[in-house]
C-alpha cells in the first residue's frame, strides 16, 4: 500500500486581494507561509519518498516550507508545468467581485467551479484535467505502484482535477468542491491504486 498527499499552496497575495491568479506567478503572503508551516507540522509523522510541484513560486515555496518543517529537505522534488494552475485568460489579475458585477455571479461561478465552462481566453477545468491526469498516470502512478509515498503541492484547480480522477467525482459534483489553502488531503491506495481511504489531515 502507498499513500498520496495533495496540498494546495498557502494563501497568495492575489488570494488575499480576491483576484484571479491563474498562471501568473504570485508568491505567498505571511499567512500563506504560516499555512504551509502548519501543513508541514501535520505531515511530520508521515514518510515520503518523492514530491511533485508546479513551476509557480507559490507552490514551490509552500513545498519548501513543508519540507523544512518535516525535516525532509533532501527529498527528491520534481517540478512540472502540467501541475500549474489553470489559465484564467482575460480574467487573470481581475478582482473577483468586480468581475461578478460585470458578468453576473452565475457566470463567474461557472467559470470558477464548472467542469466545461471556459473563461475568456483561458482554460476550463476540463482542459486542466486533460493535462494533469496524463501526467499523473504516466509520471506519478508508476512510483505509487512501487509502494512509494508521494507528496504533491499544487493549485486549487489542478488538484480539483486530480481529485475528480482519484475519487471518481462527476463533473456536476465538482462544482460544489473547493480545496482550502494549506490543507493536506491523504489518500491510502491499494496495490491496484484504488483509493481505500481518503481524508483531510487535521490537528
Amino acid at each position: 500500500m502507498s499513500i498520496l498527499v495533495i496540498v494546495r499552496h498557502g494563501q497568495s497575495q492575489w488570494n488575499l486581494e480576491n483576484r484571479f491568479t491563474g498562471e501568473v506567478d504570485i508568491d505567498l503572503t505571511p499567512k500563506g507561509k504560516e499555512e504551509a508551516a502548519n501543513a508541514g507540522k501535520l505531515l511530520k509523522p508521515y514518510h515520503f519518498d518523492m514530491a511533485y510541484t508546479s513551476l509557480l513560486q507559490r507552490a514551490i515555496h509552500t513545498l519548501d516550507i513543508i519540507l523544512r518543517e518535516t525535516g525532509n529537505t533532501e527529498l527528491p522534488v520534481i517540478k512540472s508545468s502540467a501541475l500549474d494552475e489553470r489559465n484564467y485568460g482575460d480574467l487573470q489579475g481581475a478582482n473577483k467581485a468586480e468581475t461578478e458585477a460585470k458578468y453576473g455571479k452565475d457566470q463567474v461561478f461557472l467559470w470558477r467551479r464548472a467542469y466545461a465552462a471556459t473563461p475568456p481566453g483561458g482554460e476550463s477545468l476540463e482542459d486542466t484535467y486533460n493535462r494533469v491526469i496524463p501526467y499523473y498516470t504516466n509520471e506519478i502512478e508508476p512510483h505509487l505502484r512501487e509502494s512509494k509515498n508521494i507528496l504533491i503541492v499544487a493549485h486549487g484547480n489542478s488538484l480539483r482535477a486530480l481529485m475528480m480522477y482519484l475519487e471518481k467525482i462527476s463533473p456536476a459534483q465538482i462544482e460544489q468542491i473547493d480545496l482550502a489553502t494549506g490543507a493536506p488531503r491523504l489518500y491510502e491506495l491499494d496495490a491496484s491504486l484504488n483509493v481505500r481511504n481518503c481524508f483531510y489531515i487535521v490537528p
